[in-house]
């Protein structure tokens, strides 16, 4: 297993790569930087939304270190997304050359950060499994808006075995700083998802005698700044998170 040094060095090397069972134990972190200007819709938005945005750190303007890791945030993270306007224009490995000297760096915990957790309790990953990305879904639940944000709820689900699903619920709910337990259990249909087309990452089986488990995504922002108009703004590309040196212990509660 890599440290999480070992695995940013990876990254800032070019490997492009989910962070699932990356550097175990560790906390992950999505990543949103927008303009100063910007900054404080997006703590508001934080603030209203606390179960898909469970913050972590906010930099200076213009910083790109955080105290989470010795690490640069613009180089770190196996894969970007940059934002103008709101739209999407592009998915690369760095954004060295596009940092600005007034971007606020927003890091939210990730449900990466419990799946060792849930691994210790029995509870097999399809995705590490099959090898691609959690599925995560943009649902019809809306968050609270904030100035220019605002947009759907977005989930990761993962399949659970019936029997252990309140064991899932009592892992998770452990560590709230990376979204805690389930929004939701079982029918995908009330959340407004098909389980075959995710809207981020790759679809995961949901096989006889388990039961699909949803639980709040840091892509939830993403989902706010897109058609939010905001000039520009820099994020980790899904599943491309940012791993921390904190260990998972220190957010836990129970």
């Amino acid at each position: 297993m890599k440290t999480p040094m070992e695995a940013r060095a990876a990254f800032r090397a070019g490997l492009a790569t989910s962070t699932s069972g990356v550097a175990d134990g560790y906390a992950q972190a999505n990543l949103v930087a927008v303009p100063r200007a910007h900054a404080y819709d997006m703590l508001l938005f934080a603030q209203r939304n606390p179960k898909p945005c469970p913050l972590l750190d906010v930099t200076e303007p213009g910083a790109w270190t955080t105290e989470l890791a010795y690490a640069d945030l613009r180089t770190d993270l196996p894969r970007y997304r940059v934002w103008r306007g709101g739209k999407l224009v592009g998915e690369p490995t760095s954004v060295l050359e596009l940092w600005r000297d007034d971007l606020v760096a927003f890091l939210f915990g990730c449900s990466f950060t419990f799946e060792a957790a849930l691994v210790a309790a029995g509870i097999g990953l399809r995705h590490v499994e099959q090898g691609t990305t959690v599925p995560m879904f943009r649902t019809n639940r809306a968050c609270r808006p904030a100035g220019a944000l605002s947009g759907p709820v977005v989930v990761t689900m993962r399949p659970v075995p019936a029997h252990l699903v309140a064991d899932a619920v009592r892992v998770t709910a452990a560590v709230p700083a990376v979204h805690g337990a389930p929004v939701h259990i079982g029918s995908p249909e009330a959340l407004g998802v098909d389980l075959a087309k995710p809207d981020y990452g790759d679809p995961a089986e949901v096989r006889p005698g388990e039961v699909p488990v949803f639980w709040a995504c840091g892509v939830t922002p993403q989902a706010a700044l897109a058609g939010s108009g905001i000039p520009f703004a820099i994020t980790h590309a899904p599943g491309h998170m940012f791993v921390t040196d904190v260990p998972e212990s220190t957010y836990r509660v129970a």
